[in-house]
């Protein structure tokens, strides 16, 4: 073994399309020191073969070009002649061996050819093995000298040695003899195709058909074919032929080796034909057909044998004879009708014993005394019947094979009895099912009957019944519609009252503090008739002063309550809707409210998956976490001057994210978490909350962003609000 260097190239590039056992030769070149590479296409076998790494490239005819093979000149350009090229070829001919050795590959190989012969070729080429030596006094493959005729005896396969041309018969061997049931004199003077009949069974011609096999085999295709062949009594005899060129200086020959296959070919037509003796039970065809097409098949795979199949009557007694296509019209006449017992011939001592009775011979079994003289008249000299049992107490009929000689069955025999009475006793069973299902049907057209006339009864009661419900609904409904004005003239009304309670007070004051400077400034204008004095004008003026102050705090106030109250109706049609990174978002946040969070001692947590994206409202989104984080500091600390909040968002599946809002407070006592999101509701009320704030963080997240809200606290413990939100808000 000569293991690569590994500044040497070590790798064996494979371009092809088609199949290739990679496996095999990656191990056998393995051992000394080679990696191999498979490419589908021309442009990566050449950028791989640029690199330097590839030893020896193994090219598909397919990837290497047209006429020319111009990816071999391409690499043989990139490469130099120091890289070996080896071509393989799906279809090898003169011509494109001609083309290869033209681009200068150094082997071309079928592709046909063993992997373990390709992996030898690869290590020769690159020298990693060496061509054995001859040794002394050992024969070599061009000086030995083999009895090809003593290894065909030998051999316990049929095989025959043909010239090719010809087709001419050279030598055959014991097994080809018997085979075709003809001496080697009479083979030895005929040719292969006209020892086959004068066609095959696809309808093509035996010298035809014999012909193209041979010219796939001489160029390299297929070796393993099928051939139907004659037998000297007439009989066509299927046959695989598996044929391997040999040649001499002298001779051109074919190795040919026959394998017979009626056996394969029996049991192929024995399944085929249970399928369709299965198919026509599937369908429901005629038991009397299917009955048929089951002994025709069993009679074609042991000529010369012929079937029957007995059914058994309603007492449970008599036979009746249902298929038997092949036997005697008037044999079957004398048997239809016949009692099952203890000593019935075949069929009624099998039913009577529910088990399989075989006579070998008629003519000497007691079994048939009664019946030995209609036996001999249509020649029936062996008898085997199965019963066909429905279950192991229940006998549905027989299946018998008769044989025009004495004999006794042979496993391959039973077996097919046996297969037989299984397929027949599911066409019976079938049968009787579609009969028993046939009365019922009948049956239960009488019941639709007499149901079908109650129903139309009931449905006229049920019409009537409906009046009256649809009466009924039309006056709901009109209900309904009036609970619903008074329930919003009554939400309006609760809304308007708090709207004129809240700015009452505002407005209130300004109107008092207005009224009061009045007053004082008439004072003011009858003293200025007499002369004022100093001391009066400066108290004017500081009262004055205060006025002014009192009535802006208060319009201020009443202001900001308004701007409150425009921002109750939340309208998507007025938001910007876009595509954000919820990240950026937040940080837009955090930019804005940290300082103020600062002021009061509180501490501003986030923790948020930056990467999550949403086609939403990002402005009423922003305004919904302003208006939760202002709710912590305001209720959740009642000025404490210490806590955390914490901003959370993830992916909770389904398309949506989850975002919540929690603090570390005081907590929201239980009665009053049903009302948290009705207007006006506070706990601060004249300390800095107007109640509106989660009313509005409510309509914005149920309506604009088509989401839910969820509020989770715990008194002492703080309290979480939970956003569920689509990542596609609603149009």
């Amino acid at each position: 073994m000569q293991p690569s260097l590994p500044h040497q190239p070590n790798l064996v590039l494979v371009a092809t399309n088609t199949n290739f056992d990679l496996v095999l030769l990656r191990i056998m070149l393995a051992r000394h020191g080679l990696g191999v590479e498979l490419v589908r296409r021309g442009d990566e076998a050449l950028a791989l073969a640029a690199g330097g790494k590839v030893a020896l490239a193994l090219l598909d005819v397919a990837l290497a070009g047209s006429a020319r093979l111009e990816l071999c000149l391409r690499m043989r350009a990139a490469c130099g002649d120091k890289l070996p090229l080896f071509l393989l070829s799906a279809s090898p001919s003169p011509h494109e061996r001609e083309r290869a050795r033209e681009a200068g590959v150094n082997a071309y190989l079928p592709l046909s050819l063993p992997t373990e012969d390709i992996a030898e070729r690869v290590l020769l080429e690159l020298k990693a093995i060496s061509p054995a030596p001859p040794a002394a006094d050992m024969p070599t493959m061009a000086t030995l000298e083999v009895n090809y005729h003593h290894m065909l005896s030998g051999s316990p396969d049929a095989i025959l040695l043909m010239q090719r041309g010809s087709n001419r018969v050279l030598d055959v061997n014991r097994q080809t003899r018997i085979l075709f049931g003809a001496t080697e004199t009479e083979l030895v003077q005929a040719t292969l195709p006209a020892l086959c009949p004068p066609q095959q069974p696809d309808g093509r011609g035996s010298a035809e058909a014999f012909a193209g096999y041979v010219d796939q085999v001489i160029a390299g295709g297929v070796q393993v074919f099928e051939l139907s062949v004659l037998h000297s009594s007439g009989r066509e005899i299927p046959c695989e032929l598996r044929m391997v060129p040999l040649n001499t200086p002298e001779h051109r020959l074919m190795h040919v080796r026959i394998v017979d296959i009626t056996g394969r070919k029996l049991s192929e037509q024995l399944r085929d034909g249970k399928n369709q003796v299965l198919e026509m039970i599937a369908r429901g065809a005629p038991l009397s057909d299917t009955l048929e097409r089951l002994t025709l098949l069993i009679e074609s795979q042991a000529p010369p044998v012929l079937c029957t199949v007995m059914l058994v009557a309603a007492d449970g007694v008599t036979l009746l004879s249902a298929a038997g296509p092949n036997m005697p019209a008037e044999y079957m006449a004398a048997i239809h009708g016949l009692a099952a017992g203890p000593v019935a011939g075949s069929c009624g001592t099998a039913v009577h014993r529910k088990e399989t009775v075989v006579v070998s011979d008629t003519y000497h079994d007691p079994l048939w005394a009664p019946y030995k003289d209609i036996a001999v008249q249509y020649g029936l000299r062996a008898c085997w019947a199965m019963p066909i049992l429905l279950d192991p107490g229940t006998v549905l009929g027989s299946f018998a094979m008769y044989y025009p000689e004495p004999r006794s069955p042979t496993e391959d025999d039973r077996r097919l009895i046996k297969a037989a009475s299984h397929l027949a006793g599911i066409a019976i069973a079938s049968t009787r099912r579609e009969a028993e299902l046939l009365r019922h049907r009948e049956h239960l057209e009488e019941l639709v009957q007499a149901r079908t006339a109650e129903l139309l009864r009931a449905k006229e009661e049920a019409e009537h019944a409906n009046e009256e419900l649809t009466t009924a609904l039309d006056n709901l409904s009109l209900t309904q519609e009036e609970l619903v004005r008074r329930d919003k003239l009554a939400a309006l009304g609760a809304l308007v009252a708090g709207v004129a309670h809240e700015l009452n007070t505002p407005i209130g004051n300004c109107l008092t503090m207005a009224g009061s400077m009045s007053e004082r400034t008439a004072e003011l204008r009858r003293d200025l008739g007499g002369g004022l004095r100093r001391s009066v004008l400066e108290s004017y003026l500081q009262q004055a002063a205060d006025a002014d102050a009192v009535v802006l705090r208060n319009l201020n106030r009443a202001a900001a309550l308004v701007a409150g109250f425009r921002r109750i109706a939340v309208d998507s049609g007025s938001s910007q809707r876009s595509h954000f990174v919820l990240g950026h978002l937040v940080a837009q946040l955090l930019q804005s409210t940290q300082a103020a969070i600062e002021q009061h001692g509180l501490v501003l947590v986030e923790e948020v998956e930056h990467w999550l994206e949403l086609d939403s409202y990002p402005g009423p989104l922003l305004q919904a976490l302003e208006n939760l984080i202002d709710n912590c500091v305001t209720h959740g600390f009642n000025g404490r001057g210490h806590g955390t909040i914490t901003i959370r968002a993830q992916d909770a599946g389904n398309g949506e994210i989850a975002m919540s809002v929690t603090d570390d407070g005081d907590g929201i006592p239980s009665a009053n978490l049903p009302r948290i999101y009705d207007p006006f509701f506070t706990t601060r009320l004249g300390a800095g909350g107007s109640g509106l704030g989660l009313y509005i963080t409510h309509n914005i997240v149920t309506g604009v962003l088509g989401g839910h809200i969820d509020v989770v606290s715990q008194l002492g413990a703080g309290t979480t609000f939970t956003m569920r939100l689509p990542r596609a808000a609603p149009l």
